[in-house]
């Protein structure tokens, strides 16, 4: 594992992110299906509580997901992209990110109509491999009166 990884995984780790990954991975996939993930990430399939309405995400270096753990693994682009959730949460100071990116994915909304187009937690992680999609800003399809 790099160096950076050791560094994101310690932090995480320190910061009570992952901790919290991992008690939510208990209590909505009861913790049953766990895979090792590539550069310290631990993911946990057959995630069950209603929220959030996402097929994969990320706590500290739990990465969390409706389906199997090991279907995770076997698509990259999105592993990537939870990744880089991990270690935005390194960043932002573990379970402060939840709030912002809240208030991120509330303002995506208002301006597109999609919670993840202009949250930058989402775009700085890669949207395509998110399986996001760029819509544009609903400010460009409203028309003056005349």
């Amino acid at each position: 594992m790099e160096r950076a990884h050791r560094y994101r995984r310690a932090v995480n780790l320190l910061n009570l992110s992952t901790p919290l990954g991992l008690l939510l991975g208990a209590a909505g996939a009861r913790g049953r299906d766990r895979a090792r993930g590539p550069d310290g990430l631990l993911v946990v399939g057959g995630y069950r509580l209603p929220l959030p309405d996402a097929p994969a995400f990320t706590v500290g270096n739990v990465i969390l997901v409706r389906g199997e753990a090991a279907g995770l693994l076997a698509r990259p682009a999105l592993l990537r992209h939870e990744a880089r959730h991990a270690t935005q949460y390194a960043f932002c100071l573990g379970p402060v990110m939840i709030g912002a990116y809240l208030v991120s994915a509330g303002a995506s909304l208002a301006l597109s109509g999609d919670p993840a187009s202009y949250n930058p937690f989402e775009r700085l992680a890669g949207l395509e491999d998110g399986g996001y999609r760029r819509r544009s800003l609903r400010f460009g399809r409203i028309r003056p009166r005349t």
